[in-house]
């Protein structure tokens, strides 16, 4: 029996590069400054869906929603073996907390024919790991969250190993469900040539017109819908066209999505830094080391 498979991946900053040089002066990130990636959890997300359609076939289609640059994390996820890959973009999305971004998914999910919805556990921006659980309930589906293995897949019937922090759960459940996957369950698979050389011209709608207005800067609107209408259906035919929808397309409650449909607050950003009252010099040698090692045991900083 064939499944298919979504995944929600989200492009995120690379927050182990983040450095004083990085803060903006109110305690927060300036994510310009920062590498855009792939969130890790969510490649091990990828990873799973795509062994699930190695092993029993089926498809598997990325969402990511975000900004048009997102795009990036879409071919990647092509590249290393997804079917179909889908941008959510829409201005009126910003500064969606995780209520209204699990409810602009929803409606992006619904639109999709799914057995098995999948997303990290967590996005390294965040941490909230909230997004996942909330979507499965606006699905009206069940959930599995911290799953570290995939132990039995048959008919409509799915069996995990779930992480409980000082041990493991196994969980069976019915089709459909979502999954939030850790960072244990598997070591995603890198890009494959082939995939590479097929779907590196993939693109968005959203791109196509940009790249046709920087060929073309003098070219009228009407002449670039009728440029970028026969690309995209050039594209498509090829199996190379990144959908792109907006909220309209999705049919969304603006109310549930973007600023109003967010009640998260921020009460407050503290900018936290730590000074060291005083320092002690310590020979590099082994000597210096074990003294170190021993009065830091005396100190009941380490046992």
């Amino acid at each position: 029996m064939a499944y298919n498979c979504v995944v929600l991946a989200k492009q995120v900053p690379d927050t182990q590069r983040i450095t004083g040089k990085v803060m903006n002066d109110d305690g927060t990130v300036n994510r310009s400054a920062l590498p855009a990636i792939f969130n890790p959890e969510d490649l091990n997300a990828l990873e799973l869906a795509l062994q699930i359609k190695d092993r029993f076939g089926g498809r598997v289609t990325v969402i990511t929603m975000g900004l048009p640059g997102a795009t990036r994390i879409l071919r990647e996820s092509l590249y290393r073996g997804a079917d179909a890959a889908v941008l959510v973009t829409d201005m009126r999305c910003a500064a969606s907390d995780t209520l209204a971004t699990s409810y602009i998914l929803s409606c992006a999910v619904r639109k999709m024919d799914y057995d098995i919805v999948l997303c990290g556990r967590q996005a390294i921006d965040g941490d909230t790991a909230q997004v996942g659980p909330q979507l499965a309930e606006k699905l009206g589906i069940s959930q599995i969250t911290y799953i570290e293995a995939l132990e039995d897949l048959h008919d409509d019937t799915i069996q995990v190993r779930r992480g409980i922090g000082n041990g493991w759960q196994s969980v069976r459940s019915r089709l459909p469900v979502l999954l939030t996957v850790t960072g244990e369950a598997n070591a995603p698979r890198v890009a494959a040539a082939k995939h590479l050389m097929k779907y590196k011209k993939a693109r968005t709608p959203g791109e196509i017109i940009a790249e046709i207005k920087a060929i073309n800067p003098n070219a009228v609107d009407a002449e670039i819908r009728e440029l970028s209408e026969t690309r995209c259906e050039a594209l498509k035919a090829k199996g190379l066209l990144i959908e792109q929808w907006n909220l309209d397309g999705l049919e969304a409650d603006l109310t549930w999505c973007g600023r109003s449909g967010s009640p998260t607050k921020v009460h407050r950003i503290q900018s936290v830094v730590l000074a060291a009252k005083e320092s002690k010099d310590v020979e590099p040698t082994d000597e210096g080391l074990a003294d170190m090692i021993h009065e830091l045991i005396d100190d009941k900083i380490i046992a």
